[in-house]
């Protein structure tokens, strides 16, 4: 089972998928895609981010590899989240949807992704920004398409969204 738990920022789609997580067997996963670098608040927050999390979880910090990560790791996967991975890619590089999908589907085990919805903020003004928007929003949609189940957190609670007609 793939479930997709999609939010804005600070929506509360993290603490909600890794409630999700909790109930699934063992072992599991923690995905991370976010590269703190220099930042010593960002730095923090991921530390006290991981301090909450059962010890009993394990963590792979993904990089530009995620796809063969996802592949190769067995048992449940929280895959947190896909938005760092967007923008880890240099600008106008393209990322590669097709194989994250491929991974998901072919690997044993379940599956919850979180991913920021893009959809629902301000137009960007940069070409960067509407890059990035672009890119995550076809990575969202690619995604929900192999997902069991599509989920938009608000405000940390749910809604699950209807299947495509």
């Amino acid at each position: 089972m793939i479930t997709l738990v999609l939010g804005g920022a600070r929506s509360g789609k993290s603490a909600y998928a890794e409630r999700m997580v909790a109930r699934l067997p063992s072992p599991i996963t923690y995905v991370a895609t976010l590269r703190v670098g220099d930042d010593p608040d960002l730095a923090s927050r991921v530390e006290r981010h991981r301090q909450q999390r059962p010890a009993d979880w394990c963590t792979v910090e993904a990089g530009l590899d995620l796809a063969d990560v996802v592949r190769a790791t067995s048992g449940s996967v929280l895959l947190d989240s896909l938005g760092p991975w967007v923008a880890a890619h240099g600008d106008g590089e393209v990322v590669d949807s097709e194989a994250l999908c491929r991974a998901l589907t072919e690997r044993e085990g379940e599956a919850v992704v979180v991913s920021d919805e893009v959809g629902l903020g301000v137009h960007p003004s940069s070409a960067v920004g509407r890059h990035f928007r672009d890119a995550l929003g076809s990575l969202n949609q690619a995604v929900a398409a192999v997902s069991d189940r599509v989920l938009l957190v608000v405000a940390g609670r749910a809604l699950r969204l209807d299947e495509e007609p």
